[in-house]
Parts: structure tokens; C-alpha cells; sequence
């Protein structure tokens, strides 16, 4: 796995188990309990007719796709940061979804919402979307990138 910028693993780590966890007990409140007292009108006039299927969308997809970010993480493995971004993509989707669906807003959608971004601005850093140094530039009228260390496709230091 390549390094990300220091304390992003940690942090997404973080951000995904809160994630997996408030996911699972949404799943288990919406499918099993009700809608944990979210009136029912909030999903009047949609294809829903409970919140047993919301439920179980948000425990297995957005809880799902935060299990497996956690488990390649935890695993090394290369495509962590990836699942990571799909994560918090997946997150930022059901929030505007929910949104749409419900035309309701608590604190809670902002606070899933600052999650899934969270998580997908850190993992597009750790993909390496941090240059290194940051304000290095490219030669004038060069388009060669920098690589993490900071080297052209020269092999000069950026300046």
C-alpha cells in the first residue's frame, strides 16, 4: 500500500467504523423497530411504503461498502484507498438521496454527509492527490508531473 500523507490512515479508519456502526444501527432501527420514530409521512408519495427497505439498503450498501474499506484497510491491501473513496462517495449519495426522498432536514444528514466527504477527500489524498511538495512546479511549458518525491520526469527537484 503506498503511504499516505501521515495520520490519513488512522483518520479514515476512524470515519469508516463510525460510518459501519451508525450505518448497522440504522439498519437494525429502520428494518426492525419502525423507522425509530421517523414519522412515516417523510416517505409518503415515494416507492416506499416502510422504512424496512431503506433500512436494509442502508445497512448492506452503505454499511457494506464501509465493511469493506475497513477490511482492506486492515488487510493492506492497495485497493484500500479506493473502497475508501467509493465509501465515502456512497455515504455522500444516500445523504442526497434521503434528502430528496424525505424533503426533511436534521443534523443528523449533515453529519453523514461531513462523514462521507471526509472520508473521500482523505482517501483521494492517500491515492496520492497531495503533490509532494506542494507548491512544486512543473519546468515552464512542461506537462510532466511530479512524482511523491517531488522529482520531475527530469529527475530535477522541483523548485
Amino acid at each position: 500500500m503506498t503511504r499516505p500523507p501521515r495520520g490519513v490512515g488512522p483518520i479514515l479508519l476512524i470515519v469508516a467504523w463510525f460510518s459501519l456502526v451508525s450505518a448497522l444501527i440504522g439498519f437494525v432501527g429502520l428494518a426492525f423497530f419502525g423507522g425509530m420514530g421517523v414519522p412515516p409521512e417523510w416517505i409518503e408519495g415515494s416507492v416506499f411504503t416502510s422504512y424496512v427497505w431503506p433500512g436494509v439498503i442502508l445497512g448492506v450498501v452503505v454499511g457494506g461498502s464501509q465493511a469493506l474499506a475497513i477490511a482492506a484497510h486492515h488487510g493492506r491491501l492497495r485497493l484500500a484507498w479506493g473502497l475508501h473513496a467509493a465509501a465515502g462517495l456512497i455515504m455522500i449519495i444516500w445523504i442526497f438521496v434521503e434528502l430528496a426522498i424525505m424533503l426533511e432536514w436534521s443534523v443528523l444528514h449533515g453529519i453523514y454527509f461531513a462523514s462521507g466527504l471526509v472520508q473521500t477527500v482523505l482517501a483521494v489524498v492517500a491515492l496520492g492527490a497531495w503533490p509532494v511538495p506542494f507548491w512544486g512546479r512543473a519546468p515552464f511549458g512542461s506537462r510532466a508531473s511530479f512524482d511523491r518525491s517531488g522529482r520531475g520526469a527530469s529527475g530535477k527537484m522541483a523548485s
